[in-house]
């Protein structure tokens, strides 16, 4: 395993004993509204310090790129950090809720860790050296058509102006696939694409800390990513489809003909 992976590992759980530690303490912890159905919670802050600590400890020069604290300069390694992908969950005591890190050098995914804390579920990865679920190789599903599928999807409540839009995908999708899932944590729900519970997910107005670990995830274990007009800018645009080779062809298909 790489130094550096081995440091996101120990980043990750950190911060994620710091979360379930407050999980049953939601009364006291202090909540902020960032904009419109976006919150941060004063345990988002602690478990970034959490994973920026671990991080300057071993790479105190590498770049970061985190959710609540913004972008820092540094070498050719960039670390894109969500500390805590789910808050409106956490907030609720919803179970479904994760740390997710990746790392670039230059504009190239290396690695990639996605932790969920209360399942103790570890998704790591490595370019070209596959991904792993608590050190268990993993692979996308290999369902062929859409009508066995199910797929993983979550609602554009930050980009409203891209809800119609949204919608129109759903209407196909529900009469056409197995079944949809809205879980809130988009890192899970691409951590859950690369391990095979979901054959598909599509989603508009991500920001790079919610995609980047889950995208090298899917990229090691077989998947296919895009944006729903067939690009490749995913991270920058915030809009992302990805599945197995089948199914993702069939999405994107039906994206840009109903879309």
């Amino acid at each position: 395993m790489h130094p550096i992976l081995n440091v996101a590992i120990k980043a990750a759980r950190r911060a994620g004993n710091t979360i379930v530690r407050y999980l049953d303490r939601l009364d006291r912890v202090a909540i902020r509204e960032k904009t419109r159905n976006d919150f941060v919670t004063e345990i988002d802050v602690m478990a970034e310090q959490d994973i920026l600590q671990t991080i300057h400890s071993g790479y105190p020069d590498h770049s970061i790129l985190a959710e609540e604290s913004g972008a820092s300069a540094g070498s050719e390694y960039q670390w894109i950090i969500d500390p805590l992908d789910g808050t409106t969950n956490f907030m609720h005591g919803h179970p479904q809720f994760a740390v997710s890190i990746g790392i670039k050098r230059h504009d190239a995914l290396e690695h990639a860790v996605i932790f969920d804390p209360l399942r103790n579920e570890l998704f790591t990865a490595s370019r070209g050296a596959g991904a792993h679920l608590n050190d268990r190789r993993i692979r996308v599903s290999n369902v062929k058509k859409l009508n066995d599928a199910l797929l993983g999807t979550g609602f554009p409540f930050k980009e409203m102006a891209q809800l119609e839009r949204w919608l129109a995908g759903f209407r196909v999708f529900l009469t056409r696939s197995h079944g949809i899932r809205r879980a809130g944590s988009a890192a899970l729900d691409l951590a859950y694409v690369a391990c095979g519970r979901f054959d598909g997910f599509w989603e508009y107005g991500l920001s790079p800390w919610d995609m980047a670990a889950g995208v090298l995830l899917i990229t090691e274990a077989g998947g296919i990513l895009s944006e729903p007009n067939g690009g490749r800018a995913y991270l920058d645009s915030g809009n992302i489809v990805a599945g197995n080779p089948h199914i993702h062809k069939v999405m994107l298909e039906l994206l840009q003909q109903y879309c």
